[in-house]
């Protein structure tokens, strides 16, 4: 519901769009913050933004321009065609940023890399504070079902605080959207939905060769959620 579905989506009698609103608006309730504008990155992180924005009387803009023509970095296979596709990927608005406070909004943090690179870019493109609001809580672990994560040691939050996360892309604060926020937008019942990329929680037993491949074993104890 966050991201892979695209927004047009219909769960629940409604569309992802607007399911990715309202955790946007969820968001800006939790961790609002004092800036000029508010951005989403595209494509995925643009609902969510504009329902922060909406929330919290903070102007809407667009700060990045996507290229349509490049496919998606953080499948990428090294780390350097990660970095060099989101060079060519997304492209900073200099007049709309110059000067200006931002908040930028994205769906989730996985590796830090795309984080990193657009807070960069923004301030090389004038932004004089560059705030940063994820719509999904810290992703911890790695998924089994379906979708192909790192292991977990390559996830940004399995081993760094909020605080050292922030620290490491360089923006000026940073903050997650909570669990419960995340599963009571859906107003469905929390059991619901799988939860373990955030929790560490699998409702299915995880092999222990998959385990030891694959987790990071001492530090790999569930969330309590």
């Amino acid at each position: 519901m966050i991201y892979f579905a695209r927004p047009d989506s219909i769960m629940n009698e409604e569309s992802l769009y607007s399911y990715r609103m309202r955790i946007g608006r969820t968001l800006a309730i939790e961790s609002c913050v004092d800036v000029d504008l508010v951005m989403g990155v595209p494509d995925s992180g643009i609902p969510a933004a504009i329902g922060f924005s909406q929330q919290s009387g903070i102007p809407y803009a667009e700060g990045l321009i996507k290229n349509r023509y490049v496919g998606r970095t953080f499948i990428q296979p090294t780390q350097h065609m990660r970095e060099a596709g989101i060079r060519m990927k997304l492209n900073p608005l200099k007049d709309v940023l110059v000067g200006k406070r931002i908040l930028i909004v994205d769906d989730s943090i996985v590796r830090g890399t795309t984080s990193r690179k657009i807070v960069k870019a923004l301030r090389d493109a004038g932004a004089i504070e560059v705030h940063m609001r994820i719509s999904s809580p810290p992703v911890t672990h790695p998924c089994f079902y379906g979708i192909d994560t790192d292991s977990q040691e390559q996830l940004i939050a399995a081993t760094k605080s909020v605080e050292e996360i922030a620290a490491q892309i360089g923006v000026d604060s940073l903050a997650y959207l909570s669990w419960d926020g995340m599963l009571e937008a859906t107003g469905e019942a929390k059991d619901t939905f799988c939860s373990a990329c955030f929790t560490g929680n699998y409702p299915v037993p995880v092999p222990e060769q998959v385990k030891r491949s694959k987790l990071l074993l001492e530090k790999s104890a569930p969330v309590t959620v």
